[in-house]
């Protein structure tokens, strides 16, 4: 006899045949239909970075799909999946920050490299507000998941299961990115979410004074691999971010909100080791005031806005955030996400703590913002608010 493999169609993400079983598959006489030398299983879970004006982020999860094909269908055969038992959960994503896990539960795969990851949700239309937000001030309101309910959020990332081993696998799910505010009062997602294994990445912690709340971004040339807000002492979790290259490096960068009134950090060159932890801080930014840039981008474009600083000579992210979709206004507000105006300040990785910073005066207040439509498209402007607000900042997109 052949060894064969167990696999079905899946459809809306319930198993309709053949779908590997946890206790594996038989063959009619009480045998395996793979052997276990050829079988592994993969753990999921979910956790997240800061949420940009909210108390709360829902989203109610069905499963979780993999497939060896980075191209398969949604009705593709080859799907495995993880069911949630008991199931749908509504979790809140704004209790997963600082390397809080939830494990969403694991099954038993042919070993190999899995290249397509898709989260399915709940629908609001069958279980009503199971994705939804509650705003700062505000009350829970419906959030629109046009995919989640379908075909699953699909979700950028590959890893390897080996045989007769347990592969840990992170969604890390960037709520502050993925919310969209539109015109009419209503909110939408857009979702931003990465797929780490635990296997290839490390931790990182560390301590910013007198900023609770504080925004807390890993970067690797500008561009944002992992954030985290503060607790209500200033400590903060960056977990698990991703070992890419041996040596590896990273770029922490803290920005303080609006209430507690400091400026920008940022931390260079610190290591990034699987398995190991590193410790930054006490960091002790400096007192800043805070002001607004807004415009509005082609609503057409549905685009996200980037502030971004250079420091030290390098090119930092700073704040993000969505344009309405409907509108396609946008705002970096005097709340969150804020943008501080005094001098950033920055410093080199040591072991020895705390790590010496030093300001960069000609940075004070000058931003660039950039828009990027879905289609990629991009377009950048300067913003000067050392002394004043900027307003009218447009962009044209395509």
């Amino acid at each position: 006899m052949g060894w064969i493999t167990c696999f079905g169609a899946l459809r809306g993400g319930a198993v309709l045949a053949g779908l590997l079983a946890l206790a594996g598959c038989g063959d009619g006489d009480g045998g395996s239909l793979i052997p276990p030398a050829q079988q592994g299983t993969l753990r999921a879970s979910l956790t997240d970075g800061p949420a940009c004006g909210f108390n709360s982020v829902f989203v109610t999860v069905d499963s979780v799909r993999v497939h060896t094909s980075a191209s398969a269908g949604d009705s593709s055969s080859g799907w495995s999946e993880i069911v949630l038992s008991p199931g749908p959960q509504k979790i809140d994503l704004l209790t997963l920050t600082n390397g809080v896990f939830y494990t969403l539960g694991e099954t038993a795969l042919p070993a190999g490299t899995y290249q397509q990851i898709r989260l399915v949700l709940e629908s609001n239309a069958s279980v009503p507000n199971a994705n939804s937000v509650v705003p700062i001030g505000g009350v829970e309101q419906p959030l629109d998941t046009p995919s989640g309910p379908q075909s699953g959020l699909k979700i950028n990332g590959n890893f390897t299961v080996q045989g007769n081993q347990l592969t840990d696998l992170v969604l890390d799910f960037d709520a502050c990115k993925s919310i969209v505010r539109r015109g009419n009062g209503t909110f939408g997602l857009k979702p931003v979410i990465s797929a780490v294994p635990l296997s290839v990445a490390g931790d990182l912690i560390g301590t910013v004074t007198g900023a609770p709340g504080a925004m807390v971004y890993a970067e690797r040339g500008g561009q944002v691999i992992k954030a985290t807000v503060a607790d209500g002492s200033g400590n903060f979790k960056l977990s698990p971010i991703a070992q890419v290259a041996n040596p590896d490096r990273i770029d922490v960068v803290i920005v303080p909100t609006f209430a507690n009134g400091r400026a920008s950090s940022v931390i260079r060159d610190v290591p990034v080791v699987a398995g190991e932890l590193f410790t930054i801080g006490p960091v002790d930014p400096p007192t800043s005031i805070y002001r607004t840039v807004s415009g509005s981008v082609t609503a057409s474009a549905q685009a996200t806005l980037r502030a971004t600083q250079t420091i030290g000579g390098r090119f930092y992210e700073i704040a993000s955030t969505n344009a309405a979709t409907d509108s396609g206004a946008y705002a970096f507000y005097t709340t969150e996400p804020a943008l501080p105006v005094a001098p950033p300040w920055f410093g080199t990785y040591q072991t020895q703590l705390p790590i010496p910073l030093s300001e960069d005066p000609g940075a004070a207040g000058v931003y660039q913002i950039q828009a990027i439509s879905t289609s990629g498209v991009a377009n950048t402007q300067n913003a000067n608010i050392r002394l004043n607000d900027v307003s009218n900042l447009n962009f044209s997109l395509q």
